[in-house]
């Protein structure tokens, strides 16, 4: 009995393993990135799967976080609260106001949900610090994690506004919150010296209930509240349903490129490994034969051959499953501070069950071919092994050799017909890189559209303001609301008297150097259809230059028209050319459904509607667009001094910056198109290595005739152009039919559809282009064995059996 290990078949395996460097290192390359994108995709879809659910119940989230007047309910009142039926577990009263600060650098931060807690603590909403300390003193601030960046970190100072009595305040840590309860956290008295210079302070109740899985039941549980208290005590109240919707949809988003890139790689090391395995029993026919002679087993020799790929495939999986953690990384990253719970990392189970998944594959695809190796009658794989098989592929070199080119072209065009399989499986490993290259420059054209696509108001070149409304100077738009989903505050300075729309309309009219302008109007309106509020914008003025990525129907063009995201019509039933009745500042008035906008905003029930519709609705904000060769910073700075003595101000906008998700999404599907390109030129290595050993003496011939090593070279990379050719042709076509497939499951992750220029983003050259991309993957592949073959000397090319 012939056993694995130090025995007889031990040896041969490592014989085959070591001799057989090539497919060693393929098998193993192969194995490692289909493990690391199976791990980068398994651990995200188990982070999405209910890391809310698990982080709110670790922190204790609040399923009501409430804000209240002070002035209408007192602190006994509310504590009373949490004898009310149903309610489990409170926190609070804390005392809350909002902040608009300024960065060290001047810049505008979103205006901010400020509350005071004595410490991080609670029987509801336990704060996760995830670095710093906690404030201990006035002008001490926490920071949430999702503002963390180069720009602020634990020491960086702002002032609480642009006013000249701004408190200075210093970032002395960074935390979550499960229920985001608060962007920014300071003790007690921080929040009510700041009350003293003016701003608003409120009181936040944190509540848990005994039951609070449905809409309905946190509704009459906020009804329960406020019967309590004395009337408008309650300002308002948000449900932890709402903050784990937005966290659920914010991070599907990644799942199904990432399936794809999974989907990609797994068939890609299932055909590698099994074309290496079969191509290293053809070309051992004679070796498997000889085995069996001196006393080897059918099932020994199948053993052997599987031990040969399952060995590297084990090295590989367990670089995979290390880089898979890496790569996972950035992304879990990411996914934290969209759920802004406490540290994610790759489940161990995902660690476990991948490698386990990955040898069953790699032995299934091994045993195929091997099993052939084990079935071969001992005096036939002999026989077969010594004598060359020149029939094969005739008919191709006849058909070759009629075409008008140099004859080590022809004979390098016909060679891959006479191995069949492994020409199928080089086409297949370049079609799937090809695919890969494909989608991978669609989706980043996409992506970039999509990041193109959002605030695109915030893309006028000078905004002006009123006073009336508006965001601060720099500040982000409503679409960027900090993790509690705050809103704007006004303007600073907006307790003096606003400047009159007309006049400061006036004045950008007349102001040198104005192209285009229109003014806007925001605030919270009611819908019919829709529960709740809605944020609306109002447009005044040709507004084309601030339209929203249409899906479906056109822009405002007139009076009586909105346009409403995708997730607004799914909720309301509604379609275009639908009619909707909205209120917005106490105005009632029916208004048709023009367009569909690409707009996710808010939940993605923001709408867009005509300012003129409204009687009583003045714009408060003017986005403006400059002539060419005027600078917007001098353009602003002009405009300022003249409607800044009217009560308004006007600023340069600065430059966009990319989505943190969409950087990561495009960079893990640029690394993982790499690792698929580099994966397919190794099978195009192993399989051209093969074809180039099995072919040395046919090449010593040409030698001998006068075959230089140019024309060598030239002859084993025509041998892969015409499978890089009908890769290429193939690849492309499947690449952005994926694309095509994929892109609308994120954006229904998302809850909206996409407009044409986040789908359409092929352009013909660029697809010729990307069907190159199978050639230059098969010449990458086949360069190392042309090279070889061209300085293999003629002598020993002949002496080779």
């Amino acid at each position: 009995m012939i056993r694995f290990g130090s025995g007889a078949l031990g040896r041969v395996v490592r014989s085959g393993v070591g001799r057989r460097r090539v497919q060693t290192l393929v098998i193993a390359v192969a194995t490692m990135m289909a493990v690391a994108s199976a791990v980068v995709a398994g651990s995200l879809l188990v982070a999405t799967n209910a890391p809310f659910d698990h982080a709110f119940a670790s922190g204790h989230g609040p399923h009501l976080v409430a804000s209240f007047d002070p002035d209408r309910a007192s602190t006994a009142q509310l504590a009373a609260t949490r004898r009310l039926k149903g309610v489990t577990a409170t926190a609070g009263p804390f005392p809350a106001t909002t902040i608009s600060p300024v960065d060290g650098r001047g810049g505008h931060l979103p205006a901010l949900t400020l509350v005071g807690r004595p410490d991080r603590g609670s029987a509801v909403d336990r704060l996760d610090l995830k670095s710093g300390r906690w404030a201990r003193g006035q002008g001490e601030i926490v920071l949430s994690t999702s503002f963390s960046g180069p720009d602020i970190r634990i020491g960086s100072t702002m002032l609480s506004s642009e006013e000249a009595t701004a408190r200075t305040l210093t970032v002395v840590g960074f935390a979550s919150s499960a229920g985001r309860s608060a962007d920014v956290w300071t003790t007690p008295g921080g929040v009510r010296a700041l009350a003293a210079d003016g701003a608003v302070l409120t009181n936040q109740m944190l509540y848990r209930f005994d039951s609070a899985g449905t809409k309905s039941r946190v509704a009459e549980d906020r009804r329960t509240i406020a019967a309590a208290l004395p009337a408008k005590a309650l300002l308002g109240a948000t449900s932890w349903l709402d903050t784990k919707h937005r966290a659920d949809r914010g991070a599907a988003v990644t799942i199904p490129f990432l399936f794809a890139f999974g989907v990609l790689g797994i068939s890609m090391s299932v055909i590698i490994v099994g074309s290496v395995v079969s191509g290293a029993v053809g070309t051992s026919l004679r070796r498997i034969g000889i085995l069996k002679a001196i006393g080897f087993t059918p099932r020994e020799v199948v053993r052997a051959y599987v031990a040969q790929a399952l060995i590297p495939a084990s090295a590989g999986i367990v670089l995979g499953v290390v880089l898979g953690n890496l790569l996972a990384l950035p992304l879990l990253h990411d996914t934290e501070s969209v759920y802004g719970t406490a540290s994610l990392s790759v489940a161990w189970w995902v660690d476990v069950a991948v490698p386990a998944c990955a040898l069953l594959v790699v032995g299934i695809a091994a045993l195929v071919p091997a099993l052939r190796a084990g079935r071969l009658h001992t005096i036939e794989a002999i026989a077969v092994g010594r004598a060359p098989r020149t029939a094969r592929g005739r008919w191709a070199h006849r058909a070759a050799g009629r075409l008008p080119l140099p004859r080590p072209l022809t004979y390098g065009l016909a060679s891959p017909f006479a191995h069949p399989v492994r020409a199928v499986a080089m086409v297949l490993a370049v079609t799937f890189g090809t695919v890969a290259a494909t989608f991978a420059v669609g989706l980043t054209q996409s992506l970039n559209a999509v990041a193109a696509a959002q605030d695109p108001e915030n893309r006028a070149d000078v905004t002006a303001i009123t006073g009336r409304s508006g965001p601060a100077p720099g500040a982000a738009p409503a679409a960027q609301q900090g993790p509690s989903g705050s809103r704007q505050a006004p303007a600073p300075g907006a307790d003096r008297p606003p400047a009159d729309p007309a006049a400061v309309r006036a004045a950008i009219a007349a102001q040198p150097g104005t192209a285009s302008f229109y003014g806007t109007a925001e605030g919270d309106a009611t819908v019919s259809g829709l529960s709740g509020t809605v944020r609306a914008t109002l447009y005044q003025g040709d507004s084309r230059p601030g339209a929203y990525e249409m899906i479906a129907g056109h822009w405002l063009s007139g009076r009586g028209q909105i346009v409403v995201p995708t997730a607004f019509l799914d909720r309301t039933g509604t379609e275009i050319g639908d009619s909707v009745r909205m209120t917005f500042e106490k105005e009632t008035v029916r208004l048709r459904i023009v367009g569909e906008a690409f707009d996710t905003s808010n939940d993605g029930t923001s709408v867009h509607a005509d300012l003129d519709s409204f009687a009583g609705v003045a714009p408060g904000v003017f986005h403006v667009e400059v002539g060419p060769g005027v600078a917007p910073a001098a353009f602003a700075k002009k405009l300022s001094d003249v409607i800044g003595p009217l009560g308004g101000d006007a600023f340069a906008e600065s430059a966009q910056q990319g989505e943190s998700t969409l950087l990561v999404i495009e960079a893990m599907a640029g690394l993982l198109t790499l690792m698929l390109v580099g994966v397919a030129a190794l099978g195009i290595l192993n399989s051209v290595v093969l074809d180039t050993r099995e072919r040395v003496h046919d090449l010593g011939v040409c030698k001998a005739l006068g075959m230089s090593p140019r024309q060598t070279t030239g002859l084993v990379l025509a041998s892969v152009a015409g499978i890089g050719v009908v890769g290429g042709l193939i690849g492309v076509p499947a690449g952005s039919a994926l694309h095509d497939y994929v892109l609308p499951v994120m954006g229904a992750a998302a809850s909206t559809h996409l407009p044409p220029s986040v789908l359409d983003v092929y352009s013909t050259p660029e697809l010729l282009l990307l069907g190159t991309a199978g050639v230059l993957v098969a010449a990458l592949g086949a360069l190392g064995p042309a090279g070889w073959a061209a300085r293999i000397r003629t002598a020993s090319a002949l002496r080779t059996e």
